[in-house]
């Protein structure tokens, strides 16, 4: 993701607020809230399409199911949504079939065709009667002013709420960015990294995806490999509980009280609702027919469900870095490790950034110290397929560390992978088989040809073609425990970030989530990790030098790194990199396969070099 900085005539208070010496204290006050509130409540509009007690709701099998589950079955029903395109067509498809609430929480929210998609049919569901509230994270949504207050006006059932704005102001500009990581860099750091759509209280989709194209295979040249998870139950409740403590705290300012945004309001003159540009109509028309028909729902959506049991929701509270001495502020981060802590045979943990806390180091050490260890399989980026170059700078410098002290088992996911559950157009038609074996259709559409791929994100490729990154946060415990949610694994995700996440105790489901992250890390979906072959004279000295070398905060420098890439042989099947026959049957790729080596490749073994320190907030 890449933040937009854009100056604006509010730069002027962005200084002074600086000068205040933190965030909170150029917030608006709740009388600034009070009155913009009031401001935008005399111009909203209040007629509904629709009279009827329904709200003319669409008929939603997945609905339908929930309000009749099978008798003897437990109490959850849960769906894995892989492809991006399905996970569009289930926002519009339950918006469409909401009755009386749609309550929407997100990191990103940006208005290119599937923002705008999903924003329409908010504003829809709005005007024909239902509650309608978006909370979404200033600095890396929407930011015009001007958009914003229109939002503002649209009707009474339509609230936007933005979490912890920069100097509370929706757009944040050069200087004011500068500000906030001088003045308070904490504050300014603290992000609502939760996703969340929740329909009536009853019925919710939760896990990896923000609101963007590159979210829902509609990236033009790079698409997250990402996750849902479609749930509908009791947990529903703890879900709504959560959103609620978000909405209600101060770090949510309505649009209309944001400064700029009041600005804006305080004008007078009429404001027409600008309609974002779009780039691929027909696609969005392809979703929202689809949305419509029951058959695709339940071909797409749930024929895959499974009815499970014991399943909870565990969410940070909205302050907190604020608050962490409380066991209900560490509680989040501290449940994922005692996970870890009662494995006892496997852990599959599938994550975008290898880059780990003190505390899941000490966790990972300690599993690694057993008499019988757990197995540990970690799916993760290449430096190819990554987003985000300096996070795996990091994890390239500690890749001795994890095979030799954490025992991990680590393959990194491939930008142009022979099968993934990306689709480039809309209409594909359904795979039953989907969560065990992609549609082979999408081999043809990653690294179409030869030469440099210089695309947009930070790398050139070697093969030109839409890239593929994980962006996925799962993980799988003795076949038995499911996690899916946005928790990372690092500091940030630790210590800055609000995160969330579903835990599924049912065994079925497990294996399920497990297939399908393991099929990720394929030979033809990923390269292998493991150590380069020893050298033949002072292998010992050049080791234990590496180590030192990886032990400093700067100043790593030593060139002959632990391990590196490799690629299955054609005539060989997948064995461990602990296997005497390894070699045999992998050949090597390099550290950076797949990269245009230059400029990036330098960058990278820089920061290996001197970036230790930045870990606790990449």
């Amino acid at each position: 993701m890449q933040l937009r900085l854009i100056d604006h005539q509010g730069s002027a208070r962005g200084f002074l607020c600086m000068l205040l010496i933190s965030l909170s204290a150029c917030m608006p006050s709740r009388r600034d809230i009070r009155e913009a509130q009031a401001l935008v409540a005399a111009e909203q509009e209040t007629q509904l399409t629709c009279q009827r007690e329904d709200r003319c709701a669409l008929p939603s099998p997945l609905l339908q199911a929930l309000e009749s589950p099978p008798k003897e079955q437990p109490a959850h029903f849960v769906s894995l949504i892989e492809y991006g395109q399905d996970a569009l067509l289930a926002r519009v498809h339950l918006i469409r079939a909401a009755r009386r609430s749609v309550d929407l929480q997100s990191f990103i929210f940006t208005e290119d065709d599937s923002g705008t998609l999903l924003m329409r049919e908010l504003i829809a569901a709005a005007r024909r009667g239902v509650k309608v509230r978006v909370l979404v994270d200033q600095l890396f949504s929407a930011d015009d002013p001007s958009r914003l207050a229109q939002l503002s006006l649209l009707h009474r059932n339509l609230e936007i709420q933005l979490y912890n704005p920069t100097f509370g102001e929706a757009e944040t500009g050069k200087l004011q960015f500068v500000a906030g990581i001088v003045c308070c860099f904490t504050r300014f750091n603290q992000r609502m990294h939760n996703k969340l759509l929740l329909i009536d209280g009853v019925v919710a989709i939760t896990g990896g995806r923000n609101v963007q194209n590159r979210y829902f295979d509609w990236g033009n040249d790079y698409n997250y490999r990402d996750r849902d998870l479609l749930i509908g139950g009791p947990v529903a409740k703890d879900m709504q509980r959560s959103f609620e403590q978000f909405w209600a705290h101060r770090l949510s300012v309505p649009t209309a009280a944001l400064r700029d945004v009041y600005r804006e309001l305080r004008r007078g003159r009429p404001l027409d609702l600008r309609q974002p540009e779009l780039q691929r109509a027909d696609r969005m028309l392809d979703i929202s027919a689809m949305a419509d028909s029951a058959t695709v729902v339940r071909d797409r959506l749930q024929r895959q469900g499974l009815w499970v049991g014991a399943v909870e929701f565990h969410s940070d509270q909205p302050n907190k870095p604020f608050e962490r001495r409380t066991e209900a502020e560490l509680e989040v981060s501290a449940r994922l490790r005692r996970l870890l802590a009662d494995s006892r045979q496997s852990v599959v943990l599938q994550t975008p950034y290898l880059v780990f806390s003190k505390e899941a180091r000490r966790q990972f050490r300690r599993l690694q110290q057993r008499d019988d260890p757990p197995e540990i399989t970690i799916s993760t980026n290449s430096l190819a397929a990554t987003d985000a170059f300096p996070v795996y700078a990091l994890s390239h410098k500690y890749k001795r560390r994890y095979l030799r002290e954490f025992g991990f088992q680590i393959f990194e996911y491939k930008p142009f992978p022979a099968y993934a559950p990306i689709e480039v157009e809309a209409g594909r038609p359904f795979d039953a088989e989907v969560l065990g074996a992609y549609a082979t259709e999408s081999r043809r559409v990653f690294g179409s040809s030869r030469g440099p791929g210089r695309q947009r994100g930070p790398l050139a490729l070697r093969q030109a073609g839409m890239r593929v990154g994980l962006h996925a946060k799962s993980m799988v415990v003795d076949n038995e425990v499911a996690v899916v949610g946005t928790h990372n694994f690092d500091p940030r995700s630790d210590q800055l970030n609000t995160e969330s996440f579903v835990l599924i105790r049912d065994a079925e489901f497990a294996r399920l989530l497990q297939r399908v992250i393991l099929r990720d890390t394929a030979p033809e979906n990923a390269w292998t990790i493991a150590p380069r072959p020893k050298p033949r004279v002072l292998s010992g000295l050049n080791y234990s030098l590496g180590k030192v070398s990886e032990a400093l905060p700067v100043f790593d420098i030593w060139p002959w790194r632990y391990a590196t890439s490799w690629e299955l042989k054609p005539d060989c099947q997948p064995i461990p990199y602990r296997d005497p026959r390894f070699y045999d049957c992998y050949v090597a790729v390099g550290d950076f396969p797949e990269v245009e080596l230059g400029g990036k490749s330098l960058s990278t073994r820089i920061l290996t070099a001197f970036g230790a320190g930045l870990s606790p907030i990449l």
